[in-house]
């Protein structure tokens, strides 16, 4: 027997309040399973809350890349139109590698000279190439090296090279041209 029915048979407690105390038992039961249910609905929500912040915050990271790459093209395609040299399409062809072909721009005698140099560079402009100043060249290298496809160092020889040259006697013809 349980100890409300032994209770009741002693006459300490009546049926109505026997009746009373259970069914308030069963209402701290539910209570409980419900601020229990409640607490746990309530992680829940958190817990998806703070997903949904952080796939919102890596989606905003990736749209931010997404626009500075888009900002920094436009910026390199605005620096080539500005500063571009004209080319000479009767002029002399200068012929360099790119993504491993060999390509050719005529330009005239000084610019080609002024590209060995390292005076001028060569740039790709989407699928065109462009004539440039080093000093445009090196601007584009600092958002975009691989948007650079000639530059040559302009850093003089040193004199102890020049005089340890053992080519130094031989003269180079005029009419060798790559």
């Amino acid at each position: 027997m349980s100890l409300q029915d032994q209770l009741l048979k002693a006459g300490l407690v009546n049926q109505h309040k026997a009746k009373q105390v259970k069914a308030q038992k069963r209402k701290q039961a539910k209570q409980k399973n419900k601020s229990a249910d409640q607490t746990e609905a309530q992680r829940l929500a958190q817990e998806t809350r703070a997903k949904q912040i952080e796939k919102d915050r890596q989606l905003n990271q990736l749209r931010n890349k997404e626009f500075e790459k888009r900002q920094q093209a436009n910026q390199i395609a605005q620096l080539i139109e500005t500063n571009k040299l004209a080319q000479d399409g009767d002029g002399i062809p200068y012929r360099f590698t790119d993504d491993n072909k060999v390509k050719a721009l005529y330009v005239s005698e000084t610019i080609r000279q002024k590209i060995i140099s390292g005076r001028l560079a060569i740039v790709r402009a989407g699928q065109r190439y462009e004539v440039v100043a080093s000093e445009v060249a090196e601007k584009i290298r600092q958002c975009d090296a691989s948007v650079i496809v000639v530059l040559f160092d302009n850093t003089e020889q040193k004199p102890n090279d020049v005089e340890d040259d053992p080519y130094k006697d031989y003269e180079i013809p005029d009419d060798l041209i790559w």
